[in-house]
């Protein structure tokens, strides 16, 4: 919404208009003692002096820009280029709304048609959404795609443990009530056990198997077969993936998934405390009618002129209740915008070299890492910049000792996985110096010898 102020002739024709004299009249209908209660409020403040208390109260957090950080586990601190943010702050885009009027949005629909266009390209399928809420909601509305797909005859789903502990638990809220059957997803479970075991889960009765790629403890792998297997079952297979990551590696696509889903926060979003962000969703064209959110397409207008439109499914189809595709239809259609601008301005390159620089960056933390005392790598196979280190002592002390060095420690893994007490998910990106790295390495030398 836009703030448009008025001038008091303004104000006053509007009264007239709807046959009121003055402002109070308006207020009639509210009973007189409750029309102007006295509040146990502060003396008002001038916009300097509450300009000066907010900065104070906001100074009071730590964020990355004052705190080395290591912390990852599905919000990840990147570089973001200025031009991203003065984009955004563009009035059109800043306070848009969604664009159902074609003829007054073809600024915003060609931005989201762009958007799209770009995350189709990344992870090799066809179709692409309007966005979704952040990654888990993604990941829940590929549960429902299945379900609309199958028609409810098919109601099991096969979640591996290694997806992000918050997305399973999304899901399972998404699908209470629903008689959904899940399996998979207890993080008791062998974690290191190759992830084509789930295809022993997979039966006739599944509609939809889950995995993520890099998985939450940033292991990359390829997941061809299980893929083959899921679809010999008549099942889907989605793959939630880390956008990043896609850059570098085989695209869920080539293995042979039906839905890719994830979290669109690397590309020119600010971790935020959490959020707002972006979960991007992609799907094969055979499967765009039961894909939930906005859909932007192009065509040509009446004088032959490109022009772009929501597309396949009416506003109603968002308003439709229990006959709609999904009841959650607000896509973050700005956020959705950082994002192209985003890659727009680092380029097919520039993408694959943040991808490598992360890569590179978290080897070499990880490498030097291991060979401290008592601690140690949790897994054997490749990953990409993030990884599990044992520091076989309560997490939570050791991310305190970093704190009072000025550095944010990793994700306690004991929170979600009992198996992996004293274990800790490092995360490397490109913001992270050598001098930074070696720093930690330094302080948990410390740590290891206490």
């Amino acid at each position: 919404m836009t703030y448009i102020p008025i001038s008091p002739k303004e104000r006053d024709a509007m009264l007239a208009t709807v046959s009121v004299k003055k402002l109070e009249d308006l207020f009639e209908a509210v009973p007189q003692k409750h029309r102007f209660p006295a509040l146990s409020l502060p003396p008002a403040l001038t916009e300097m002096e509450a300009a000066a208390e907010l900065t104070e109260l906001a100074n009071a957090n730590e964020t990355t820009r004052e705190l080395v950080s290591f912390l990852g586990a599905g919000m990840y601190d990147h570089y973001i280029p200025s031009v991203v943010d003065h984009i955004l702050r563009r009035g059109e885009f800043y306070t848009a709304y969604t664009p159902y009027q074609p003829e007054i949005s073809q600024g915003t629909l060609q931005a989201i048609f762009e958007y799209q266009s770009l995350i189709s390209a990344l992870t090799g399928m066809e179709v692409s959404n309007a966005s979704h809420y952040d990654g888990a909601t993604a990941a829940a509305e590929a549960v429902n795609l299945a379900w609309a797909q199958f028609r409810g005859k098919r109601t099991k789903i096969v979640i591996s443990p290694t997806v992000h502990p918050q997305y399973r638990e999304v899901i399972r809220t998404y699908t209470t009530g629903m008689g959904v059957e899940q399996a998979g997803d207890d993080p008791t479970l062998d974690l290191e056990a190759d992830p084509e075991t789930l295809a022993e889960l997979v039966d006739e009765n599944t509609m939809l198997v889950i995995v993520q790629y890099p998985d939450f403890f940033g292991r990359v792998y390829d997941y061809t077969g299980l893929s083959e297997a899921s679809h010999a079952k008549g099942a889907l297979l989605c793959v939630v993936a880390n956008p990043l990551a896609l850059a570098l590696f085989k695209t869920p696509a080539d293995m042979g998934a039906d839905i890719v889903v994830g979290e669109g926060q690397p590309f020119g979003i600010p971790t935020w405390y959490g959020g707002p962000s972006l979960g991007f969703f992609t799907t094969r064209k055979q499967y765009v009618h039961k894909m939930a959110g906005r859909l932007v397409g192009e065509t040509v207008d009446s004088r032959g002129q490109r022009a772009y439109v929501l597309t396949l499914t009416a506003r109603e189809q968002h308003i439709k209740r229990d006959r709609a595709t999904s009841n959650i239809c607000t896509n973050q259609g700005l956020l959705a915008l950082a994002s192209a601008v985003y890659l727009s301005l680092v380029g097919k390159q520039g993408l694959r070299q943040v991808a490598e620089t992360c890569y590179h960056k978290a080897h070499y933390a990880a490498e030097r890492l291991s060979k401290l005392p008592g601690m140690g790598l949790c897994f054997s196979e490749p990953y990409f910049h993030e990884f599990a280190l044992c520091v076989n002592q309560p997490v939570e002390q050791v991310n305190a000792h970093l704190l009072e060095h000025g550095i944010l420690g990793g994700y306690d893994l004991g929170q979600d996985y009992p198996n992996l007490k004293d274990h800790m998910l490092v995360a490397v990106t490109e913001m992270n110096t050598k001098e930074e790295i070696d720093l930690l390495v330094e302080v948990l030398l410390e740590v290891s010898h206490d």
